[in-house]
């Protein structure tokens, strides 16, 4: 059985944009959704290729879905994004907050250029992204899943401006969750621990000893897959969670 053949179209009929889908989660939200039934926008920043692929794979499995430019820290590029959405699919259901940045720097190492570009793309880009969505969301509500980080609550040593802006992001979440209720919106985060991706393969993290130490502190013994993600914001994003807002999910192997 194909491991997208247990998703049994949870999300037919539903559009659903993802941030950041060129690689790594982005990409297996995007393919998880489709799978699921969803027409999906495949949003990317710079890396046009990658989401053509992603595109290209979706359709070859019997899925909808575009490629859409836009530098989620960008205002301009923000309504771009959903004005391409709402030419072509007319409608919005679901908002996968997935962009992000990431530069691991020891505190006398942070610069206000660091700061910027890191809360700029995390926090203001899932702010910019849920003011357009509730334009675009129908009567009958709509859905946002914020991608977070274990980091909001780990404390790692070197990631203070990164882990600042994920416990933001959480607060975001709480917010708009009671914010939006009454229009029938559910907003909810989740916390990935270590997972294994192009970004985190390429950087050398995973055969490292920092790598190995994560693996050594996480409980089911492995980083995890991008597709182990996927599956959690499904469920989120999923009628089955329709009782769920407000909540941060942590999806880490047991790793905090």
């Amino acid at each position: 059985m194909d491991k997208h053949d247990r998703h049994n179209k949870q999300l037919a009929g539903k559009v659903a944009i993802v941030t950041g889908a060129s690689k790594g989660i982005g990409a297996a939200i995007a393919k998880t959704f489709a799978a699921a039934g969803a027409s999906v926008v495949v949003n990317y920043a710079s890396a046009r290729e990658d989401a053509e692929r992603i595109v290209a794979e979706i359709e070859r499995s019997g899925g909808t879905a575009i490629a859409v430019q836009a530098d989620m820290s960008k205002q301009d590029d923000v309504r771009r994004l959903f004005a391409r959405t709402r030419e072509r699919f007319d409608t919005l259901d679901i908002l996968i907050n997935n962009a992000g940045v990431y530069q691991f720097t020891p505190l006398d190492g942070v610069t206000v250029e660091d700061f910027h570009r890191h809360f700029d793309t995390n926090v203001l880009g899932p702010i910019l992204a849920i003011q357009e969505a509730i334009k675009l969301f129908g009567s009958q509500g709509g859905n946002v899943v914020n991608i977070s980080s274990v980091a909001s609550i780990n404390a790692t040593p070197n990631t203070v401006v990164y882990s600042a802006t994920k416990g933001a992001l959480d607060s975001v979440t709480r917010v708009l969750a009671n914010e939006l209720a009454a229009r029938n919106i559910r907003v909810n985060t989740i916390q990935p621990g270590p997972v294994e991706t192009e970004g985190v393969r390429a950087a050398g993290v995973v055969d490292s000893d920092f790598g190995r130490r994560m693996v050594a502190n996480t409980p089911l013994g492995r980083f995890a897959q991008p597709d182990d993600i996927a599956s959690v914001a499904l469920f989120l994003a999923s009628d089955a969670a329709g009782w769920i807002t407000g909540e941060a999910v942590l999806a880490s192997g047991g790793f905090r």
